[in-house]
């Protein structure tokens, strides 16, 4: 039987009930006003106005923090299904977009977006003068579900049902350093003795998945060994170019810097994978298609000698 809904006791502004959902996944009202593109007063006074139409309290604010009351949890519970349903009708709608005109986002690491993506991006342009691009240059996954991003690259394979990826060609990783911070050592190339007391840089935040893939290698260090590190693998890359240590990078980069050269040089490398995702109702949408499929010939043609971007394998 179908149940009548009473409309006119439903008085909340979407608009408002969207203000809480991202401040209270947010934590701080200066994040959900970045993230909703409005300013700090503007998202309270939304906040401000549920909290007096609801008749409740849904934040505490302890400094710039607000944390949500029990009131406020429990109403998170039921908007999360909103703000999901929200983002498959805006998903639907934009998987039955048909022009090639228009803006697709591309999310990637901040290396991967500053050293591969503009060859690919040149590309695009002599090909699909009218699209345009917006590269968000992040390290955490974005969720494509969330319509954070369009399309993205990255490391490991979604498992959400909705998201479609196909691999590209792995990417090749050596150990690096600058010539002058090998020049510190006895041997060429050190040994593994010497290299236990080394120096290195540490890349991101996942330091025992870093630690395993040094000790592929056979070295046997600990935090101890890693002076210096930034979630930023540009700014990694530059300690590194600095001499002050040395790391897992992509063997191409020793094409941009002839100082930078492998720890290892007659090492095979190690590998790692590449995958290319997007939403499944996005993937009938032609501008995000044609940058989807463009990427995928992008990154998985060769060049003679070395792959397109020199990153890929």
């Amino acid at each position: 039987m179908h149940l009548c809904m009473n409309w006119q006791n439903i008085a909340f502004d979407w608009n408002h009930i969207r203000a809480f959902l991202v401040t209270a996944e947010e934590g701080t009202l200066s994040a959900a006003a970045r993230a909703l593109g409005l300013t700090q007063p503007t998202l309270g006074r939304q906040i401000t106005a549920l909290e007096e139409t609801l008749g409740v309290t849904l934040f505490d604010r302890i400094g710039r923090r607000l944390l949500l009351t029990p009131i406020g949890k429990e109403l998170l519970a039921h908007v999360r299904p909103m703000g999901d349903a929200a983002g498959r009708i805006s998903l639907m709608a934009s998987g039955y977009a048909q022009s090639i005109e228009g803006t697709v986002s591309i999310t990637a690491t901040d290396l991967m977006s500053a050293y591969v993506l503009p060859s690919f991006l040149r590309e695009l342009r002599e090909i699909a003068p009218g699209i345009s691009v917006k590269i968000i240059a992040e390290n955490s996954i974005s969720d494509l579900q969330r319509r954070e991003a369009d399309i993205a690259l990255r490391h490991v394979r979604p498992e959400q049902p909705d998201l479609i990826a196909k691999r590209l060609p792995d990417i090749e990783a050596q150990f690096l350093a600058a010539r002058s911070y090998l020049s510190r050592f006895r041997s060429t190339p050190p040994s593994i003795e010497e290299l236990n007391g080394a120096d290195y840089i540490g890349v991101g935040e996942d330091d025992e998945g870093l630690l395993a893939a040094y000790r592929e290698f056979g070295l046997t260090i600990d935090q101890g060994n890693f002076p210096y590190g930034s979630q930023s693998a540009i700014v990694c890359w530059q300690l590194l170019r600095a001499g002050l240590g040395m790391s897992l990078f992509p063997s191409g980069l020793t094409d941009m810097d002839p100082e930078v050269v492998p720890v290892f040089p007659d090492r095979p490398p190690i590998t790692f994978p590449t995958w290319l995702t997007t939403h499944r109702e996005l993937h009938t949408n032609r501008r995000i298609r044609i940058v989807f499929d463009l990427l995928s010939e992008h990154f998985s043609k060769k060049k003679p000698g070395r792959e397109a971007t020199g990153f890929w394998s």
